[in-house]
């Protein structure tokens, strides 16, 4: 039995204007698990936006997709890599090289890519 993959969103917002929203609404039209983790409250697609701050341990994601800019990123490295992901998708404005290669160090797919670009045409997978 196949298990099912997930998303974990870091950066999501209940803003409707911001990307990590707009990627949550999109993976949910797409049929996508996704897991909404930012540091405000509120819901998308009927999900609750779990705190960032908590630090909480997921099983089985299979991608992490950022939207926090690089400076907001370090406080969150460690958190990011134990959940080991298959993969982590840095958005525009997310590059992070150094991040870039410690996440490739421990054998993890690093993508600069747009995660609604790659829903959009298909080859979010």
């Amino acid at each position: 039995m196949k298990t099912q993959k997930h998303t974990l969103i870091l950066g999501a917002s209940p803003n409707p204007s911001r990307y990590g929203n707009i990627a949550a609404l999109k993976l949910h039209n797409a049929g996508k698990s996704f897991i909404p983790v930012g540091i405000k409250s509120g819901l998308i697609a009927g999900k609750k936006i779990e705190d960032l701050n908590a630090l909480k341990k997921y099983d089985d994601i299979d991608t992490v997709t950022l939207y926090l800019n690089p400076k907001n990123q370090s406080a969150y490295e460690d958190y990011i890599l134990s959940m080991k992901p298959k993969r982590i998708i840095f958005n525009p404005g997310t590059e992070n090289p150094k991040f870039m290669d410690r996440a490739q160090n421990e054998g993890i797919e690093v993508l600069e890519a747009c995660t609604l670009v790659m829903l959009a045409s298909n080859t979010y997978d």
